[in-house]
């Protein structure tokens, strides 16, 4: 089932034909009015016109998240302001978030990428679809809103969090899909058991869609048994548009399905910048060809994975993506929620109580199959003997102060001075016990 026949299936000249159209147009005009755009491909000694074949992409230098901040909040546009009609935004190291600006037109691409990726997920018009994503600046509460409202399907916008009410609006509305993180969907599964609702009989769910953090092939189990429905993988980022770059179909559920025609893929050897082959392993690579907002040219994305060109048996000709395996820097990303070493250590920095000595464990509990979060924090000598009787009272500080930095909880203990490992290069603040997916 597609939304969109006359481009999910196009012929592959024809699709290619289209992308070289979007993309001249795209170079053309960020090489005119974003400055950015305008020296960087004058460092690296190309034109748009140097654009012959969408092979010659290649040629053009890369975007990075840096890039981003280092032009916060809208240098990096190409449309005017007046024309902005949304904002998204995501985290960043040191506190200015990642800014997305949205046009009238980009809103349309996201809603069809969107509307198309439910569609193949099995999702209709008859449906009532339960969005329990994290509705605000980030992009996937609203992003799968407007794919369900495209598709003209019954949108409940539960946002996250509330497990018991989301489990009685499942139960009393007759919910037939959800869309949330996979650790999420998870803990409702236990919340549900708690309420000594029978899944199978009180609830009407056939079919999950998601997202926004890594999840293996025995997860996908697990949640599948569970709640005894179909459970779809989708892939975005809130540079590119948001949830709806790619997305699993039902019928083959082999890699996500890249919308080729509004996102150029390409896979490159993280070191060295080499395009790759399809098929090869590497990092994953996004030119927006057809966004007016904020478009981005070759943005590294770090996220490791390969490209599947072979046929599918759903009949979409669009190349797909396997499961991101990692990440090719050093983010964390926890719950759906990128968490970066220096955003715990800038509240340290803040406070006398503490020496600049911190662990962060990263593990699952293997109850909820979600991930759990611990952050190790040395006191200083001096401050040792007059905090202990206040201990638990700190923690608690603590524990809000990281949260309220990188948005999701956490455990602090506070610990003696010395009794964290010391490292004479540089520091592995990381344990990550976590499987690899």
């Amino acid at each position: 089932m597609q939304l969109q026949p006359e481009f999910e299936s196009m012929s592959r000249p024809e699709l290619q034909k289209l992308q070289f159209q979007r993309l001249q147009k795209l170079l053309e005009n960020v090489y005119e009015k974003v400055p950015f755009y305008r020296q960087s491909f004058d460092k690296h000694g190309v034109k748009p016109s140097d654009l012959k074949s969408l092979q010659d992409l290649q040629k053009f230098p890369f975007t990075y998240k840096q890039d981003l901040r280092d032009n916060y909040p809208f240098n990096l546009a190409l449309a005017d302001k007046k024309d902005f009609v949304r904002i998204h935004a995501s985290s960043g190291t040191t506190g200015k978030p990642t800014v997305m600006v949205y046009t009238q037109n980009d809103l349309q691409i996201w809603s069809d990428v969107m509307g198309r990726s439910l569609t193949g997920a099995g999702i209709t018009s008859n449906d009532i679809v339960q969005v329990a994503f994290g509705y605000g600046l980030f992009t996937g509460g609203l992003g799968a809103h407007c794919g369900g409202e495209r598709i003209n399907a019954a949108v409940i916008p539960a946002s996250g969090g509330n497990s018991k009410r989301q489990i009685t609006l499942l139960k009393d509305l007759g919910v037939n899909a959800i869309c949330c993180t996979p650790s999420y969907i998870l803990s409702l599964l236990d919340t549900a058991k708690e309420l000594n609702i029978d899944i199978h009989k009180d609830l009407k769910l056939r079919t999950g869609v998601f997202g926004a953090e890594p999840w293996g092939e025995e997860m996908r189990q697990k949640i599948e048994q569970g709640f005894n429905i179909k459970a779809i993988d989708i892939y975005g980022l809130s540079e590119i548009i948001g949830p709806g770059v790619a997305c699993e179909c039902r019928e083959a559920q082999h890699g996500m399905h890249v919308n080729e025609d509004h996102f150029l893929i390409e896979t490159i050897n993280p070191e060295t910048g080499e395009v790759l082959q399809p098929g090869e392993q590497g990092e994953i690579v996004f030119t927006t060809i057809s966004k007016t907002g904020m478009p981005l040219i070759r943005y590294r994305t770090r996220d490791i994975t390969r490209l599947i060109t072979e046929p599918c048996a759903c009949g979409r000709t669009f190349h797909r993506m396997q499961k991101v395996i990692g990440r090719s820097d050093d983010m964390l990303i926890i719950r759906g929620v990128n968490v970066f070493p220096t955003q715990i250590e800038s509240v340290l920095m803040q406070n006398k109580e503490v020496a600049p000595h911190y662990m962060i464990f990263v593990s699952t509990d293997e109850h909820s199959g979600m991930d759990k979060l611990e952050v190790q924090i040395e006191l200083n000598e001096e401050m040792f003997s007059d905090i202990t009787k206040n201990l638990q009272h700190l923690e608690s500080n603590y524990t809000k102060d990281i949260k309220d930095i990188i948005g999701i909880s956490c455990k602090v203990r506070l610990v003696e001075k010395n009794s964290l490992q010391r490292f004479e290069g540089k520091a592995q603040r990381v344990i990550d016990t976590r499987k690899k997916k």
